[in-house]
């Protein structure tokens, strides 16, 4: 192993606490409010009727479903966001309501400390003997994650003491020692949570227990060939889904056909990888392991330039829930799982934390706005599994999901969404998102200061102009720094005192894309820059022959659509010329969102027959284009994000 290189630009920077981040945005507070107000309770139902809870109780009636293997990662994450959103908005009905969970989880635990309800009622006898198939650590994982969520907001240890139980006990099991299993679970998930622990407990057993599921993976002889064998039945998946032939069994499938760390390309399951590739980074953090981070870098560079969508979306393939081959990105038949979109974004704000690189805060932004945001209505009450990039009309979003891993992590994510906007250390604030609202910056031991407040105010991505305000300056000089989207111009910077002085601040984007601004701060001071999000053209990789002669239209971080709503049926028909004007305009029937329009051709084809010997003949038509997370809220209709362009 040898020493992490930490760019010289600050020492490694943590999110702000979410208590420490207020969010008052025009853009994002009101999905956030929709995600507390609806969406937390919505999830809470469902659980309560679908018989999540009541399987907790070991109690099941006859008319009860049996537990389904993941059902405790589908709670675990709804605990999350219940917990994130208590950490600035108090909600006593909500805190209890969190009490009653836990203590039915702590009720379902054995007092070994295992916990999952499916193999405690339904096969007990086959405890840890799938690990491939079964997701009993991939559940353990949320609960962990759920349990450092819910100790940080509230204080309370009551969840945590009982995850700290279950990862003993599962330390107990797994590793390297006489009697122990050697292996690794299916799922990716606990690798990061255990981190997670380790930050919050301090305890270095963690640590290592991640470590040692991350080393594991892909080694020879392979763990699921040696657990199959000893199993001596074909698995979960063979029992659900018979045949040879299903993805989860192969070695790609689960991102160990290799060691992590010579595993050179984005392969199988995208969710799994995601979760694998965050906790990769995770632990060249904390364990300042360059090949570790070498290898996250090799793997980010290879997904985002061959395996990714425009809208961020990620895994290109119904059939293994994941990636194909480079360049393979259908768009009707894109699968663009939202949980994949929230993993890279969980990847990418762990890269930043590392290596403050642009390229990590572009993606985060770009799977945010139009791949994560496109998986909820605008009501917060009915979801995308998948997030096609065309449609020929009747694809809506549903209510729920057999497998309901999506609506709850949409849900965790937004509630969290100021841990992943703001980096801050003593010496310096980075901003990754412009989002408004008031953050409250400790200074640190060394200097009696108390916090630093300052103030962030936006209207993006509708307008690019940001402004941050010192309302309580650090009593040192201190590093103002911000991303500049590599879409954007450079921008002007402006430092404004309190008496109304301008000073243009003479500073360059750095070499890793953001502005810093380093001075003595005082209260009332201002610093303000426009970042250009007018709308634009963007083509792909001459690769990606699924995309050839179309263009897609992009504004500030959002990919655009056209939809039958606002242009009729037939929309493979539209032409959009090469040098059209793009003018941005206000829908009545989508009154908060900043829309596209042209003026392009459709198509007409006279005759009849399925081949026709008179030529097409254009007319001119108008062209509207809304943001990509807006469709399909007006009801089934066709869309496209890639538009067949007319170069004239």
């Amino acid at each position: 192993m040898t020493d992490l290189h930490i760019p010289v630009h600050t020492a490694i920077p943590a999110p702000l606490p979410l208590a420490s981040v207020a969010i008052d945005d025009p853009f994002w507070s009101p999905r956030i409010e929709v995600v507390r107000e609806k969406t937390i309770p919505f999830e809470y139902h469902q659980f309560d009727t679908l018989g999540h809870l009541r399987a907790l109780k070991h109690q099941p009636a006859e008319k009860d479903p049996r537990p389904h293997i993941f059902w405790e990662s589908d709670v675990a994450k709804w605990i999350e966001a219940a917990s994130f959103t208590l950490a600035t908005h108090p909600d006593p009905e909500l805190d209890a309501r969190l009490d009653g969970v836990i203590d039915l989880l702590a009720g379902a635990q054995l007092p070994d400390g295992y916990l999952n309800t499916f193999f405690t009622v339904v096969e007990p006898e086959n405890r840890f003997t799938d690990l491939r198939d079964a997701h009993e650590l991939y559940c353990a994982g949320h609960l962990i994650e759920a349990a450092v969520a819910h100790f940080e907001a509230t204080g309370k240890r009551t969840l945590l003491a009982i995850m700290v139980r279950y990862a003993d006990y599962i330390g107990t099991v797994f590793g390297r020692g006489p009697g122990q299993i050697r292996g690794y679970d299916g799922h990716e998930e606990i690798e990061l949570a255990l981190v997670k622990l380790a930050r919050v407990t301090g305890e270095q057993r963690y640590l290592d227990l991640a470590s040692f599921f991350i080393e594991e993976r892909g080694q020879e002889p392979y763990f699921f060939d040696l657990e199959a064998a000893k199993r001596g039945t074909p698995g979960w998946f063979a029992s659900h889904f018979p045949g040879d032939d299903h993805p989860g069994r192969t070695r790609e499938y689960l991102q160990a056909h290799a060691p992590v760390r010579e595993q050179p390309e984005a392969v199988g399951h995208s969710v799994r990888a995601m979760y694998l590739y965050a906790a990769m980074a995770d632990l060249a953090r904390e364990q300042e392991d360059s090949s570790l981070l070498e290898a996250c870098k090799r793997l980010w560079r290879h997904l985002t330039t061959r395996r990714m969508y425009v809208t961020g979306g990620i895994g290109s393939s119904a059939d293994n829930e994941g990636f194909t081959t480079d360049f393979d990105l259908p768009e009707e038949r894109a699968y663009a799982e939202t949980c994949a979109a929230i993993g890279l974004v969980m990847w990418a704000e762990r890269m930043l934390r590392i290596d403050r690189d642009r390229a990590y805060g572009d993606i985060m932004e770009l799977a945010l706005y139009n791949g994560v945001l496109a998986g909820l209505s605008h009501d917060g009450t009915t979801f995308f599994y998948v997030n096609p990039l065309a449609s020929r009309g009747g694809v809506e979003r549903h209510e729920w999901f057999d497998v309901a891993c999506c609506p709850p992590n949409l849900a965790r994510l937004l509630s969290s969404l100021g841990s992943y906007a703001f980096h801050a250390t003593p010496a310096e604030l980075t901003v990754h998102l412009f989002i408004s609202g008031t953050l409250r910056i400790p200074m640190g031991d060394e200097i009696d200061a108390g916090e630093a407040v300052v103030k962030l105010t936006s209207n993006y991505p509708w307008d690019g102009t940001v402004t941050m305000t010192v309302e309580r300056a650090p009593s040192v000089p201190y590093a103002l720094s911000f991303r500049v989207p590599a879409w954007s111009r450079e921008p002007v910077v402006r430092v404004v005192g309190p008496a109304g002085s301008v000073t243009d601040v003479s500073t360059e984007v750095g070499a890793d894309g953001y502005v810093s601004v380093l001075r003595q701060w005082t209260d009332g001071d201002t610093l303000t820059f426009e970042l250009d999000v007018s709308a634009r053209r963007m083509w792909a990789d001459p690769q990606l022959d699924s995309s050839a002669q179309r263009v897609v239209i992009a504004r500030g971080p959002l990919v655009y659509a056209i939809e039958e709503a606002d242009n009729g049926s037939g929309l493979s028909e539209l032409r959009l010329p090469r040098d059209a004007e793009l003018s941005e305009i206000r829908l009545d029937a989508l009154p908060d969102v900043v829309g596209v329009r042209a003026t392009g051709v459709r198509m007409e084809h006279p005759g009849e027959g399925l081949y026709r010997s008179e030529a097409p003949v254009a007319h001119p038509a108008e062209v509207t284009m809304v943001p990509y997370f807006s469709w399909a809220n007006r009801g089934p209709g066709e869309m496209l994000v890639w538009q067949r362009e007319d170069q004239g």
